[in-house]
């Protein structure tokens, strides 16, 4: 007999095994990395050894040469040293410090003390030299950080003579790997900058300019003159050097009154200078960068930047730095027209941070995080699913599927309160967001699938365990919003009229979900068959009809809707009432005070009748109409017989009081609409009929 699972061992696998796995994994990884650095120096100090042992194997062998010349000569006689010719050995070299004493002595006085004091400075340079380098090597072996740093780049530098093929894969992959000292001032790109800005003739400057320009660079407080010139020379002469000097103080600019105990090269104390460098650095550094780094698109909408030139290396830090900034800012900026240009800005940027992929995630989470955020304006989101929609475009599967998952996670954290101003912000959303899913249908349906996935099993877990607050997990607006958006990615991807290409809807990689949703949608809409939940029910009802429509899928709607009109809430006496009529949109339980009202039961039969109507009218041209309005057309007469028949709910309706009985007036609004309904479906299936007989197969 198999043991069942301990609730314990339940518990743990659903709040803490996820975790544990995690930190087992970041353990692993920290302790892989040890291993390879004890390997690093195992390998060092043999290579060491090795070569030593190479240098006094030398050594040896050079001195037994010399001793054997040695007694060669001096064996020779006087014939055998002339006929091997005039080869005579050389004397024994002067040392440099008594040939440079002798000329010394031989020299006047005046230009005798100018050399003696020469050759005190050199000697006492060299001095220095070697005790410098004797406390740098102190220094090194006390910070294991800067060895492994070193090593790795040694190693980084070896791989691309061994394995250049996979060295430019890196760089086009994963540069990270590559770059070093992130937080730098970013020294390199002065040096990039003057071999670009200078013709070879004019690149040695005057006393007078270097001391200038270091006077200009020991700023740390950002004037308008400065940035003005700064401005000017990114402007006409595209200048490394001061986007260089933009971007730090740019960074600066970003951090601004934080106290995170980091020291900043520049500062900022004027509003006016802060929103003029903020203007600049977002407008200007992208142009310097596609002057510099001109980015190739191909037909296929694939772009392409060299990541093999020097000049592209030495940008790295510095576009690093910038993205960092511009999310740091993004994550703190609230005023909609900087935000708009803030994240403008980010577009001709994708491209040089496809490589950086741990930089660009963490970009596209604050993305998405201004995307869905309910407080930004409509304008604003429209930008920010731009730079989405973009960066799904240009990117690599395995980037793109981290864009959709981020996508998803935005969408479901901003629809988590839906109310009458919240609602088309997240209509929004989710229209924009269902475009993203046919860009690559094949990973469209793998991140689909999980997630349809995780629905069904929330919905499993409810039924099959049920608690008191279970049902929680599934009536709530996240949850219906997730149908409702999975509905609408089916309905946009398989459908013919929104996608040409397809011939069929059965065409579409995404048409396998299809039937999974439907299952799910239709088992959290009778989860709770109560009149509280009805909202919820016609919510989920519309996104089923949806994927009717768009997807020619037969969904049987009429059974639950009809299920309605049965229930004891529109078959009771209604309580009179003055509250005002609900909005439906926004809801997805009733409040206790509108249940058994006059208003509400108006507006359950206005949504009912509404719903029928759609649901035929996607039908309306199928062969089949006329058998398939049968049992709907028999339940809705003996409903509206039920209703108009005062006799037949006397006891249902009757209240206590002197002895009477007081028959309610049959609803006359419903009445009406579901007459005019069966009316129309009527004269319908008598046209689909007439039309029917006259074809020729059977």
């Amino acid at each position: 007999m198999v043991s069942r699972t301990k609730k314990s061992t339940k518990k743990f696998e659903k709040n803490h095994l996820k975790d544990t796995i995690d930190r087992r994994k970041e353990f692993a990884k920290i302790k892989q990395r040890q291993q390879i650095k004890v390997k690093k120096r195992a390998r060092h100090a043999s290579d060491y050894a090795k070569a030593s042992d190479d240098e006094e194997k030398e050594e040896v062998a050079k001195a037994n040469g010399r001793e054997e010349k040695r007694n060669t000569l001096k064996d020779m006689t006087v014939d055998e040293f002339f006929q091997g010719g005039f080869e005579i050995p050389e004397p024994k070299k002067q040392s440099e410090k008594s040939r440079k004493a002798k000329d010394v002595q031989s020299m006047p006085g005046k230009r005798k003390r100018e050399m003696l004091h020469a050759e005190d400075m050199e000697e006492s340079e060299s001095e220095s030299s070697v005790n410098m380098k004797e406390f740098g090597e102190s220094l090194a072996s006390g910070s294991e950080a800067e060895e492994d740093t070193a090593a790795h780049k040694e190693d980084l530098d070896a791989l691309a003579v061994k394995d250049p093929e996979f060295y430019k894969y890196l760089q086009e992959n994963d540069a990270e790997l590559l770059d070093f000292a992130e937080d730098g001032d970013l020294a390199e790109v002065d040096d990039l900058g003057e071999a670009e800005e200078l013709p070879k003739k004019k690149r040695k400057k005057s006393k007078a300019a270097e001391e200038a320009k270091i006077e200009t660079e020991d700023e740390t407080d950002v004037t308008m003159a400065t940035l003005t010139k700064w401005k000017v020379a990114m402007v006409e002469q595209h200048s490394l050097r001061a986007m260089r000097q933009v971007v730090l103080a740019f960074r600066a600019a970003a951090h601004v009154n934080e106290e995170d105990g980091k020291e900043y090269r520049y500062s900022i104390s004027s509003p006016e200078v802060y929103h003029q460098l903020l203007v600049t650095a977002l407008q200007h550094v992208p142009k310097v960068l596609g002057h510099h780094l001109p980015v190739k698109e191909s037909a296929s909408g694939k772009v392409r930047v060299s990541t093999e030139s020097k000049k592209y290396r030495t940008l790295t830090p510095l576009l690093k730095s910038h993205a960092a900034s511009v999310q740091h800012l993004l994550e703190n900026l609230s005023d909609a027209p900087t935000l708009k240009l803030t994240l403008s800005s980010i577009l001709p940027l994708l491209p040089y941070l496809l490589s950086f992929k741990k930089a660009l995630k963490n970009l596209l989470k604050a993305i998405v995080g201004i995307w869905s955020d309910p407080s930004s304006t409509e304008a604003t989101r429209i930008t920010a699913f731009l730079l989405i929609r973009r960066l799904a475009i240009i990117s690599d599967s395995s980037l793109r599927e981290a864009v959709l998952k981020t996508a998803y996670q935005g969408l479901i954290k901003g629809s988590r309160s839906t109310t009458i101003h919240t609602s088309p912000g997240i209509n929004l959303m989710k229209n924009s967001a269902a475009e993203l899913w046919g860009i690559d249908p094949s990973i469209g349906y793998t991140t689909g699938f999980g997630y349809i996935r995780q629905l069904a099993i929330h919905l499993r877990t409810t039924i099959t365990q049920p608690t008191k607050d279970s049902y929680k997990a599934i009536y709530n607006w996240q949850y219906t919003h997730s149908l409702d958006f999975w509905s609408r990615v089916l309905s946009t991807h398989c459908s013919t009229a929104t996608n040409p290409l397809l011939k069929s809807p059965t065409d579409s990689p995404l048409h396998p979900l299809i039937y999974p949703l439907v299952q799910i949608t239709l088992g959290s809409l009778r989860l709770i068959p109560t009149p509280i939940y009805f909202p919820l029910r016609f919510h989920l009802t519309r996104s089923l009809l949806r994927i009717s429509r768009s997807t020619t899928t037969y969904i049987p709607l009429a059974p639950s809707l009809l299920e309605v009109l049965q229930s004891a809430e529109m078959k009771k006496v209604p309580k009179p009432s003055t509250l005002r009529p609900l909005d439906f949109r926004t809801i997805l339980h009733t409040p206790k005070s509108y249940l058994r009202t006059r208003v509400y039961q108006d507006g359950v039969g206005e949504q009912v009748s509404e719903l029928l109507a759609e649901f035929f009218g996607v039908w309306a041209k199928n062969i089949a109409f006329p058998e398939l309005i049968i049992p709907p057309s028999v339940m809705l007469k003996r409903w509206l017989k039920t209703q108009s028949h005062p006799s037949a709910l006397s006891a249902s309706s009757s209240f206590k009081g002197k002895g009477k009985k007081r028959h309610r007036t049959p609803n006359t609004r419903l009445h009406t609409s579901l007459t005019l309904l069966l009316s129309k479906l009527n004269a319908n299936a008598a046209f689909v009929e007439s039309h029917r007989r006259k074809v020729d197969f059977a």
